[in-house]
């Protein structure tokens, strides 16, 4: 039986802190993973669901977008994506007496963590302009609603329409066209958030904005640089690609800021030496580089390459754009300016330098620690550079792997949620249907915020995820939110979200990956795209929470024809009750999924058509992959300041809160904690132990505080700090982005320390 919700939240006061670990995974993981699930679910109801995950009739992990092996081990499932499942799949139920006898006031002050515990939604609720409580309201009167405010609007664009990560193809492609129906190209999602700065470097240098590898050239390569990731908490399955990749004679460079133990060391629970053994050693150089140095790392070997002749001169002169530009500038790279960007020995470069030019065959990975700073797209174009260099990019067991974080964050924007669409995407939109789609570029996730805050967008309608919580500047969000004329979440669990909203709200219920989902049509199924763009169905078979719930891709469409009517050209009756039948002309619009319905049918499903990767064809508008020009350039930290990086713990999944520990950074029990290294303490007059605000620094004049952290001595590189969000989301200023991306910088904060104003109630 599963364990009942916390009727209260948990002290978070004293944190607990002891020495962080040097390894990943193993029986602790296993024993974490099955305490969790247990509560959740249930021991019988459990099992029976984890079987499930990640297998080709199962449904795919909500958590992250790690790919499957062609041939999925019967427990295909790492930590935190159990963490994921139970979530999901809890027998925990939030129904209207919960909203009765809560008002909204009250759980707004109640934690992430204490929101999430309480289960899953099972109704549609209203929020009525100057109530205090949620109430029940009819589905058809919730999309009446939704219906009236949207024609009500002056233009479409006073509209925003968020999408995250966990929305499926079908519904993404479902949604994006009802807003392109409507009118706008509004289509924030969680991507601008995080690998914004992946997309724009890559499409730009590559012609694609995707990662170029597989698991086989993982397996392959010869070198694999890990830069700005936290695989034992973010990706855990990748440990397992790494170790493989590892036995195979790879070499495994570390660079970021802290050590983190899935990258020393990974005790692999499937195999007798990860259980009883001392696991795997992953890591055989770290490099633990300054916040915001690696653009000046990738120069620096650059240079060494150029300098040592170890350039593929005939892949540069076949297949590359803009060498000799790039050339000169790598040339004159100063070394002092490249120590004091990077904090490193020149000797630990040096090394680097040496075992790229003895390796053919190398891969980058990289996730959050490289996109979120102000020279993101720099940074990853440098890091292109660096990979066309040797002509590793075309060639098995080499390439580029941004590492995406959310399941179908990579899917939703194959199948259009993006408010900067193609023109050939839109004419073939707009051919299928009939209809002109509008052209002027949308909105993205901090133009929304912008937007909101100056009264221009009126109606917000988030699906899935929890937004005020994963975007910057959150009392400058939640004012922006409050602006709106209607806020709608569709949502599986209550969060923050739901209780920062418009004059009035609404949050729909919906089906879950987890979830059986029959319609008059029969049970369907879903599909995903994952990190490396292979794209398979996802089915679920667990009795939904409540016999009334409807999908995300009903939803959608039961909104579109409340809109549009039931004479509208689009058949939305027709998609809602049979996704064959969307999946259809999704195979009619975007490219590479023709014969679609046919292709999910096969086991593990298909993998998407990339230029790059299959025929060394780059469709950029040179025809060629480009190199670029980009400035030497490093966060500036003024003396007495540190520049605060906002990570995640590894009891959370981005905003899901599942419990109050880090287990590998030796935290537990609470986090409102700032780890800094002991020497930068020293020099601050921080105490081990203490408590201290944090106040960020920018150019508005803006005091953006966040209260009552525990100081912890932690190795972290020298002038930063590490913090958890959402709880630093304050911290991070909304008009501080990425070039180009304009994605927040939250790994480049610049943040003085006050003395304590106390708990934080």
């Amino acid at each position: 039986m599963a364990k009942q919700a916390p009727q209260s939240d948990p002290a978070q006061d004293a944190p607990e802190v002891s020495a962080p670990k040097h390894s990943a995974v193993g029986l602790p993981a296993v024993g974490h993973t099955v305490r969790m699930a247990a509560e959740q679910m249930g021991a019988r109801r459990a099992v029976s669901t984890l079987l499930k995950v990640n297998q080709h009739t199962g449904f795919d992990c909500p958590g992250c977008a790690w790919p499957e092996p062609d041939k999925p081990h019967a427990v295909e499932f790492c930590e935190n994506g159990a963490k994921a499942v139970a979530e999901e799949a809890t027998e925990r139920r939030i129904r209207a007496e919960f909203f009765a006898a809560h008002p909204v006031a009250e759980l707004a002050e109640r934690s992430g963590y204490w929101l999430g515990q309480q289960g899953r939604l099972t109704q549609p609720m209203l929020l009525d302009e100057g109530a205090t409580h949620y109430t029940p309201v009819s589905w058809d009167d919730a999309f009446a609603l939704i219906a009236e405010e949207l024609r009500a609007l002056d233009t479409p664009d006073a509209a925003a329409f968020y999408t995250s990560g966990r929305t499926s193809n079908e519904a993404a492609f479902a949604y994006q066209l009802f807003a392109r129906r409507l009118g706008t190209n509004n289509l924030p999602d969680c991507s601008n958030m995080c690998h914004e700065s992946s997309g724009s470097a890559l499409t730009e240098t590559l012609g694609v904005g995707k990662g170029s590898v597989s698991l086989q050239d993982l397996y392959q390569a010869d070198l694999i640089i890990v830069a700005g990731q936290n695989p034992g908490t973010n990706h855990p399955r990748m440990l397992a690609a790494l170790e493989r990749a590892k036995r195979a004679g790879a070499t495994i460079v570390s660079v970021n800021p802290l050590p983190e133990a899935g990258l020393e060391r990974f005790k692999n629970p499937q195999n007798v030496r990860g259980v009883v053994g001392n696991g795997t050693k992953l890591t055989d150089l770290f490099l633990q580089i300054r916040l915001g140095g690696d653009l000046a790392l990738f120069r620096a070997v650059n240079r060494m390459i150029l300098e040592q002749d170890g350039v593929d001169r005939a892949f540069v002169a076949e297949h590359c754009h803009g060498f000799e530009e790039f050339e000169a500038q790598a040339l004159k790279t100063d070394r002092d300016e490249v120590l004091a960007a990077t904090g490193l020995p020149w000797e630990q470069i040096e090394e680097l330098g040496r075992l790229v030019l003895a390796s053919r065959k190398v891969i980058v990975c990289w996730a959050m620690g490289l996109t979120q700073h102000k020279h993101s797209v720099p940074t990853i174009r440098e890091v292109v550079n660096f990979l066309l260099l040797r002509g590793n990019v075309g060639r098995p067991g080499a390439g580029v792997c941004p590492v995406r974080g959310h399941s179908n964050v990579q899917g939703d924007r194959t199948m259009g949620i993006f408010e900067r669409p193609s023109a050939a995407f839109l004419d073939a939109l707009g051919a299928e249907f009939d209809f002109e789609p509008p052209r002027e570029h949308g909105h993205d996730a901090v133009d929304t915020i912008r937007a909101m805050r100056d009264g221009r967008v009126k109606v917000f309608l988030a699906m899935g995820g929890n937004f005020v919580a994963a975007t910057p500047d959150t009392e400058v969000t939640e004012a922006a939110m409050r602006r709106c004329r209607l806020t709608v979440h569709v949502s599986t669990k209550l969060n923050r979200s739901h209780l920062v909203t418009g004059a009035r709200a609404l949050i729909l219920p919906t089906l879950g990956r987890t979830d059986r989902d029959t319609t008059a049509a029969g049970d369907q199924f879903v599909s995903v795209e994952d990190s490396m763009g292979q794209v398979h169905a996802s089915r679920g078979r667990l009795r939904p929470p409540a016999d009334d719930l409807l999908s995300e891709t009903a939803i959608v469409c039961r909104v579109a024809q409340a809109v549009f009517g039931p004479e509208d050209s689009v058949p939305w009756a027709e998609f809602a009750a049979d996704y064959d039948t969307l999946r259809d002309r999704i195979a009619r619009v975007v490219p590479g999924f023709e014969d679609y319905n046919a292709k999910l049918h096969r086991p593990g499903g298909f993998t998407l058509p990339h230029g790059p990767r299959d025929s060394r064809t780059f469709p950029t508008a040179t025809g060629k992959a480009n190199f670029t020009v980009n400035p030497l350039t490093a966060p500036e930290v003024p003396p007495g300041r540190l520049l605060l990086q906002t990570l995640r713990s590894h009891d959370q999944y981005n905003t899901t809160i599942y419990g109050l520990d880090d287990r590998y950074r030796g935290i537990k029990g609470g986090r409102r904690v700032v780890l800094v290294n002991p020497a930068d303490a020293a020099e601050l007059g921080l105490t081990e132990g203490g408590y201290t605000d944090l106040v960020s620094e920018w150019t508005d004049g803006s005091e953006r505080r966040a209260p009552h952290f525990r100081v912890v001595h932690y190795p972290v590189a020298r002038g930063g700090a590490a913090a958890y969000y959402p709880e630093t989301n304050v911290l991070v200023p909304l008009d501080s982005t990425a070039d180009i991306s304009n994605t927040p910088t939250s790994k480049a904060v610049v943040v003085r320390f006050e003395p304590d104003s106390g708990p934080v109630a």
